[in-house]
């Protein structure tokens, strides 16, 4: 696996990670109290597989996770699970409130909290979001916006962004090879 190299721009300071140059990671820091992450993809496939692989518990499970129950509607929820034995109420379990959404072009989640979050998180759990834009390029291209809000300029998430833009890539790579060929790049 090859390094994250890592531009430090004055601002926005920009992380790019080589390991997999179809996924961008910017970490805008103009605002002095908040950082916006926003990651972005194309893949090719139309819109209507983006947004099934995003908000159907068949889609969900092909790239995302081992495990999942979709509630999907506003105020609804996606619940997952790495591990298919779950009966999806144990601590391990993770819970996206489906804030919002427009039909394949916008979806708002908001997660709860578990203790697998830092500490330091949890007082400001109330501000995070992860906004998902979906643009279709062509009729078999879409390209794919996620913008995580919410996370202050400070030290401490400054270090946590490093380990969510490795996580968050390892899962649009997973996506993006399920989408394409069928088949995750990892299996849960």
């Amino acid at each position: 696996m090859k390094k994250l190299l890592i531009a430090f721009i004055c601002v926005p300071l920009i992380l790019i990670g080589q390991n997999e140059e179809r996924v961008t990671s910017v970490i805008d820091s103009s605002d002095a109290n908040n950082m916006i992450l926003k990651q972005s993809f194309t893949v090719n496939v139309p819109l209507d597989s983006v947004w099934n692989a995003y908000t159907t518990k068949k889609g969900w499970e092909s790239w995302a996770t081992a495990k999942a129950e979709i509630d999907f509607k506003v105020n609804g929820t996606i619940k997952s699970n790495y591990n298919k034995a779950s009966d999806m109420e144990d601590e391990s379990t993770i819970i996206l409130n489906i804030t919002n959404y427009i039909p394949k072009r916008m979806l708002t989640l908001q997660a709860e909290l578990t203790k697998n979050f830092p500490e330091f998180m949890k007082a400001d759990e109330k501000d995070f979001f992860n906004m998902i834009l979906f643009e279709e390029i062509e009729p078999s291209k879409t390209k794919v916006i996620s913008y995580g809000i919410g996370y202050k300029n400070n030290k401490k998430y400054m270090l946590l962004m490093k380990f969510f833009i490795k996580g968050n890539t390892q899962s649009y790579v997973n996506l993006i090879s399920y989408l394409e060929t069928g088949q995750p790049s990892v299996n849960y």
